[in-house]
């Protein structure tokens, strides 16, 4: 069995609605149902676990800074990801994170490069959402749409629509260099899939950078393995692949178990074969699932999707790592 290590974290503070930071919690949930499940999710326990929990309470509180909501909080939790995710990769096992909100992610790739800084990071962002907005063009200040943003060291400054307070610039300049690099990624490295919802700020970055998408209609032409392999190709000049997983990809028909569901996304078969190939992959050496709220949930299922997603996932690791 290969040395996997499952990181969660609890944070609510990034998205626009509460509940994503219980997204694990209705995974665990979702493997009771057979014997079978739950003792494949106890491989998760001692060593192979490590929580990291935000003070989700403040998500009622008034924004100090409302364009980059709790981002005071969200950089302690991205410099305890860094950490934790920097140390799993030294120690040469592979993190599998599973997040609350998506806004964290950001964190996730300050820990690689982190590990890594020689070494040139890849990223397959499977996404509804662009999520690469900065505090100078977000309309609502929504850290969850600036993950990417965290990590690419450019603010788009060609599509500002609005001036930041001193002080918010700079936590802003904060979170970007947390693991102790501004630039981790270029959005050149980046292969978006599923992506179907995104302003023109973000649009004008993707064209900036020729940054490669999949659609969905893409990959149900040529399925799901196929579109894993072009994803790959790709990025077959990087060193590293880092898969990022927003269950929003996934069609509403799927489940409404998340905060910003869009029409037109992937059929969970679809999600499934996808990061199961991913997985298979030597270069992928991290994976995050986000966004799984169950309090937006019918009877648990898209965190019974989830679970399905995680299991295959681990499946091949351990395939690869014997």
């Amino acid at each position: 069995m290969s040395k996997i290590k499952l990181i969660v974290v609890k944070s609510d503070l990034g998205g626009r609605k509460p509940g994503a930071s219980l997204g694990i919690d209705a995974i665990r949930m979702a493997s009771y149902k057979t014997a079978k499940n739950f003792e494949y999710f106890r491989r998760f326990d001692g060593n192979n676990y490590e929580k990291i929990e935000a003070n989700n309470l403040l998500f009622n509180y008034p924004n100090k800074y409302p364009d980059c909501k709790k981002i005071e909080e969200l950089i302690v939790i991205f410099e305890k990801i860094s950490d934790t995710v920097s140390k799993t990769l030294e120690n040469n096992s592979f993190p599998i994170i599973i997040a609350g909100d998506h806004s964290t992610a950001g964190g996730t790739i300050s820990g690689i490069k982190q590990a890594f800084p020689h070494k040139k990071l890849g990223v397959i962002w499977i996404d509804a959402h662009a999520d690469v907005h900065t505090p100078y063009t977000s309309d609502s200040g929504n850290m969850h749409g600036m993950p990417l943003g965290t990590v690419i060291d450019d603010n788009n400054i060609e599509c500002q629509f609005k001036e930041l307070d001193a002080e918010t610039a700079k936590l802003w300049e904060r979170i970007k260099n947390v693991g102790g690099m501004k630039k981790k990624i270029s959005l050149s490295d980046l292969v978006y899939i599923g992506l179907r919802s995104y302003e023109i700020a973000e649009d004008s970055l993707i064209k900036k950078y020729k940054t490669k998408v999949i659609r969905t209609i893409d990959l149900r032409i040529f399925g799901a393995k196929e579109a894993a392999h072009q994803a790959m190709q790709h990025l077959d000049h990087c060193d590293i692949i880092y898969v990022s997983f927003d269950v929003d990809s996934m069609d509403p028909a799927v489940s409404v178990g998340t905060g910003t569901p869009v029409e037109g996304g992937l059929f969970s078969s679809e999600a499934e074969e996808l990061l199961k190939t991913l997985a298979s992959f030597e270069k992928v050496k991290c994976i995050e699932i986000s966004e799984v709220n169950p309090i937006l949930d019918t009877n648990n299922k898209m965190a019974e999707v989830a679970f399905n997603i995680l299991k295959s996932i681990c499946k091949n690791i351990d395939i690869r790592e014997e």
